[in-house]
């Protein structure tokens, strides 16, 4: 399995309550700690993008560009991309130009977006929210064809016979389709044969069960192998050298940043009885110690059969220091007891 974090760079106010880092330190944090992330042996790493003041990542690819020149083997995802709102176009060459300097470890995480900031930011009308996305992807996977394009729908200029460069090392670019509960954007996903990650953010892991059985469902009736196509799961999470320090440590951020989004949306404000009833080992957040977040993922994998397990570090603002350390535990630590475990698994199945 392949482990590795991910963040969306939180400009909130550290542990909740402190000083609030500007966006370029901000910038700058995420670029050391992909760099130890490599150092302790994690396999991906990824940003997001958002477009509020609470958060510094507009661009991933910029970001992840900056991580390339510090890094050798890590693989460099955008967790996710807004393509609705983007021009697949610039999306393929801003990659494909982070896969040359990377020298193939580019990836591409497309999603739908769980905020809608960038749609009046580029002059996109949220009607369009289905059909803008549906039609970017269409564009985006033409591009990764080699040879001119041709290629025409409503919400862009018509390609004629178009060459686009440059071309990336990996071919083709990797495309993932990120998801939060959709069946139908999970269907998509498989019928294009596609790498899906699914973002558990609440509720229990379970309740994503059918939604990996129905994207297999769906790769295989479009003539694609499923055992060929990764899953990722996408969880938010922290770890500390015990559980109490961790939920201690994370909580406050937690409170902070999703009270805020609650009450732009409507929902209650977050509780520490919620929160830690999410770090049991059946609720969406994967918090504790290094042994409860080996646990949660060895459970999980027994629901999903994942390939990967991407860790968001974190949700709001937490001490740097403090996020290392979760960083070289989540390597040393559990990523080898996770992989030797999944090793003897399937050395069982197979004997």
């Amino acid at each position: 399995m392949e482990i590795g974090i991910f963040s969306f760079g939180e400009t909130s106010p550290e542990g909740g309550h402190g000083p609030t880092p500007t966006a370029a330190e901000r910038i700058q944090r995420l670029v050391g700690e992909a760099e130890l992330a490599e150092k302790v042996g994690l396999d991906v790493f990824g940003v997001g993008e958002h477009h509020r003041s609470d958060y510094a990542v507009s661009a991933p690819a910029m970001v992840l560009a900056a991580v390339a020149a510090r890094t050798e083997r890590i693989r460099l995802t955008s967790t996710v991309t807004v393509l609705s709102s983007e021009d697949p176009v610039r999306v393929f060459q801003q990659f494909a130009t982070l896969d040359a300097l990377s020298n193939g470890r580019a990836e591409i995480t497309a999603g739908r977006g769980s905020f809608i900031e960038s749609f009046p930011l580029f002059g996109h009308d949220l009607n369009d929210y289905h059909t803008l996305f549906a039609e970017k992807l269409d564009l985006l996977l033409k591009l990764r064809e080699n040879g001119p394009i041709t290629w025409s729908g409503e919400h862009r200029a018509a390609l004629v016979e178009q060459e686009v460069y440059p071309r990336p090392v990996q071919d083709p670019l990797p495309v993932w389709i990120a998801v939060g509960g959709t069946p139908a954007s999970v269907v998509r996903a498989g019928a294009l044969g596609l790498p899906l990650a699914i973002a558990i953010i609440g509720g229990m892991p379970e309740r994503f069960v059918p939604l990996t059985d129905l994207y297999r469902r769906a790769a295989r009736e479009a003539g694609f192998d499923p055992n060929t196509l990764p899953v990722s799961i996408n969880s938010h999470g922290f770890l500390a050298d015990t559980r109490q320090r961790a939920i201690d440590i994370a909580y406050p951020a937690f409170e902070q940043t999703m009270s805020k989004i609650g009450r732009e949306r409507g929902w209650p404000p977050t509780t520490r009885q919620q929160f830690e009833a999410g770090t049991s080992l059946r609720g969406a957040s994967v918090i504790g110690s290094p042994d409860d977040v080996i646990e949660k993922i060895l459970f999980q994998h027994k629901l999903f059969g994942h390939q990967r397990f991407l860790l968001q570090l974190t949700v709001g603002t937490i001490a740097h220091d403090d996020v290392l350390n979760a960083i070289e535990l989540l390597g040393t630590v559990v990523a080898p007891a996770v992989r030797k475990e999944l090793a003897e698994r399937t050395q069982v199945v197979v004997t």
